[in-house]
């Protein structure tokens, strides 16, 4: 994935404005807009009504909220004796057998 911060460009009450995001961070604007059904635009003037700062670091901000509150949904709809696994999993341990030292 390409890192570099590009320039985006929407229209807020009848004028353009600009901000600058990762391609991650744009791609995760996206696919949001998407699941809640409206156009990326709308969802940018919804952030940009609530924001304090600039407008590129509330764009950064609402995704970094929008997959906490994601990945704690996924963590709260696990059913009872269920766990999670794989790299970043909470507690999780290597059990594999490592290299025996030499005395």
């Amino acid at each position: 994935m390409d890192d570099s911060v590009r320039k985006r460009s929407v229209t807020i009450a009848g004028h353009r404005t600009s901000f600058s995001l990762e391609d991650a961070f744009w791609q995760e604007l996206v696919g949001i807009a998407e699941r809640r059904n409206v156009t990326l635009a709308e969802l940018v003037v919804e952030i940009d009504s609530d924001r304090d700062g600039n407008l590129s670091s509330a764009l950064r901000l609402y995704v970094l909220r929008d997959l906490q509150n994601r990945l704690a949904s996924q963590t709260s709809n696990q059913t009872p004796g269920q766990t999670q696994t794989g790299p970043g999993a909470a507690g999780a341990t290597d059990d594999a057998p490592g290299p025996e030292k030499q005395a």
